[in-house]
């Protein structure tokens, strides 16, 4: 896991725009505004962008590389965590690959289920832990059973609140119980940009 990950505060701003079909995100440290990760969604066919317009958004595939930002020392397009997703029908199956592009898990939702809940499984679909909470509140938690992992939310009224410029931005807090070499780590950060992509659409 790369040490960028050992951080417990996050700032994850979306790029906005009209015609937008790639997703896209900043990630800042929430204390100091420096800029930690990028992810983008480079492998974007023309088929796919065709329908990021269309109400079949949220069916469309998606393949997001979190990476250390262009210019940081040794970086060379460093990845720290991939996103990936097949065409989504009825559930949505997504697979997480850590900085080595191994799968360190993935998530499961159905597509038409009610609320924002979905579960965090490891590479044999074993399940972790769940993401709980509503999309309409912007208020999600990570759970381990009672044990709470992280949560995010749009709402911040600490050191970072002058970051904030838009609606599509998310802090992340990572409990920090959570061990800096757990890859539970790599889960939430990666489950926090498909709560845009999977429940919001």
């Amino acid at each position: 896991m790369h040490s960028v990950l050992s951080r417990n505060q996050f700032l994850i701003k979306e790029h906005t725009g009209i015609l937008k079909a790639a997703n896209n995100y900043d990630i800042f440290d929430l204390a100091t505004g420096e800029l930690l990760m990028e992810c983008r969604e480079d492998k974007l066919g023309l088929f796919t962008k065709i329908l990021r317009f269309t109400d079949y958004k949220r069916n469309t595939p998606f393949d997001i590389q979190v990476r250390l930002p262009d210019g940081t020392p040794g970086a060379q397009r460093t990845q720290v965590v991939r996103v990936t997703r097949g065409i989504s029908l009825f559930l949505s199956k997504v697979e997480v690959r850590d900085d080595s592009d191994r799968i360190v898990g993935g998530f499961k939702q159905k597509l038409f289920s009610i609320g924002g809940a979905f579960k965090v499984v490891d590479p044999g679909d074993q399940v972790l832990f769940s993401l709980e909470g509503s999309w309409t509140g912007w208020d999600f938690r990570f759970k381990a059973g009672e044990r709470e992992l992280a949560h995010v939310t749009k709402k911040w009224a600490g050191i970072g609140k002058e970051l904030f410029t838009s609606a599509d931005n998310y802090v992340l807090e990572i409990n920090e119980h959570v061990s800096t070499t757990d890859t539970a780590r790599e889960l939430i950060l990666a489950a926090v940009l498909c709560i845009d992509m999977v429940l919001k659409e």
